[in-house]
């Protein structure tokens, strides 16, 4: 499958990421969008990325941009520094997907490209672009990731983890090292866990049984008030109970907007449907999933009331924030991209402050409970064929849903996400960054929510067999 935007960003083989595609995306993306003062380059940790951020910085001096590399770092800490520039930002990430496979984020001045921006880049792709009359420069910046860190000590202060035990999962993410300085900065004492040298795929929003029961390991082994981690860019936090239960990237997103005194919540379909029972139904939009769309949500929003508290978050646990919110120690200004340090921070600080555990606070919150996973390898056409059958026949979709339960209530904001009885969901949707497909769920109790996945995914995967 060739190169294409996902939900997220260019994505793609690495095989098939060569330097003259490379090329022609960083030629158009200059062509179509407005760059500012410069291009900012970041990179995650998979082998491919150094390379192919190398192709990315030629390619900008090439069209005679002014490029700021800014070697390894997370994805918003690159966003952030950019924009205070008033510069573009290229991201090398793959994010949470295999190690064959990278892509690249692209970066407005002002944020995050929208769909419209893609389609612009697309349109432009092989247009002829008048030549440079020289190279543009390049320079190194070494102090984004200091000022990062910077953004949550001041919004939170020196000593609001003090007292706390942290495992930080280490793995292959980008912002392995600098989650640790942060939560040390803040006060708490970690441990580093399962540092790895080769790239480690970790999808937060579907943690496989093995890596579960690690985490339940380590939390117990070492005595943990939690386990932090973040997806391979550090743009999608990952963290647990000190039982090493994982809690939810969209339980996380509440926690995080109920923390800075949000009023607007901006968040795909797919995310837990407490987030209604918590804002009024005025104050909660509903999204398809990515970011972009969850941005242009917000922007909506702000258009509207540009001092609106508006947040948004993803199921993945990913965080946008609309507003300057007024945290524990000072100000924390806006970030409208996804974030992972935030809501992995904003529900310990506040957990700390009203001295209960993380599991006491997520105990308060309506019991909604969801799960989700992916078929891999899954083409999208397969996928979308599928969901095709289901979403036009409504015999056929009542077959598919008799183990589950009676249908209730049909939503198409995003694939296929159906209310059934007994206050139980099922969502599908083929992946719009890999090749996969994706099952979500939702029911009132642990036991029950697993045991629909499974159920699902077994259904789903005779269905695609079949279709």
């Amino acid at each position: 499958m060739a190169p294409k935007f996902g939900t997220s960003g260019l994505r793609g083989l690495v095989s098939e990421l060569e330097p003259d595609l490379i090329s022609q995306y960083i030629q158009a993306f200059v062509l179509a969008c407005p760059i500012g003062t410069a291009i900012f380059v970041g990179r995650d940790l998979r082998p491919s990325s150094p390379r192919i951020a190398a192709n990315v910085i030629a390619a900008a001096r090439a069209m005679g941009c002014d490029v700021v590399d800014c070697g390894a770092l997370p994805t918003p800490a690159l966003a952030r520094v950019a924009m205070a520039d008033g510069a573009a930002a290229v991201m090398v990430t793959g994010s949470h997907i295999p190690a064959d496979r990278n892509g690249l984020k692209f970066y407005l001045p002002t944020g995050e490209i929208t769909k419209a921006d893609e389609t612009t880049i697309l349109h432009k792709l092989g247009a002829s672009a008048p030549p440079a009359p020289h190279p543009g420069t390049v320079t190194k910046n070494l102090s984004a990731e200091a000022e990062y860190t910077a953004r949550y000590l001041h919004a939170f202060g020196a000593g609001a983890l003090s007292g706390l035990r942290l495992g930080v999962y280490q793995h292959s993410s980008v912002g392995r090292d600098l989650l640790s300085q942060t939560l040390e900065a803040l006060g708490a004492t970690t441990v580093a866990l399962a540092r790895s040298e080769g790239f480690v795929p970790v999808d937060t929003e579907a943690v496989p049984a093995e890596t579960r029961t690690d985490l339940t390991a380590w939390a117990k082994a070492h005595n943990l008030d939690a386990v932090l981690s973040t997806d391979g860019d550090a743009d999608r936090p990952l963290m647990t109970d000190g039982s090493g239960k994982v809690i939810a990237g969209d339980v996380l997103g509440v926690l995080t907007a109920q923390a800075l005194g949000a009023e607007v919540v901006c968040t795909p379909v797919s995310s837990n449907s407490m987030v209604q029972q918590l804002f009024s139904p005025r104050a909660v939009h509903l999204t398809r999933v990515g970011s972009p769309y969850v941005i242009a949500a917000m922007e909506r929003v702000l258009a509207e009331d540009p001092h609106a508290r508006v947040v948004g978050f993803e199921a993945n646990g990913g965080f946008l924030l609309g507003f300057q919110a007024d945290a524990a120690s000072g100000p924390l200004d806006a970030l409208m991209t996804r974030d992972a340090f935030l809501p992995l921070l904003a529900p310990l600080v506040a957990a700390r402050k009203q001295q209960r555990t993380l599991a006491q606070i997520c105990e308060a919150l309506p019991q909604r409970v969801t799960a989700t996973d992916r078929l891999e390898n899954m083409p999208s056409e397969a996928g979308l064929a599928f969901l095709s059958h289901l979403t036009q026949n409504a015999k056929a979709r009542e077959h598919f849903l008799s183990p589950l339960g009676a249908e209730v209530a049909v939503d198409l904001t995003d694939g296929l996400r159906i209310s059934l009885e007994m206050n139980r969901i099922v969502h599908l949707r083929p992946s719009g960054n890999a090749p996969e497909f994706r099952v979500y769920v939702e029911a009132t109790s642990e036991t029950e929510v697993r045991n629909l996945l499974d159920r699902t995914l077994r259904m789903v995967k005779i269905g695609l067999a079949n279709n």
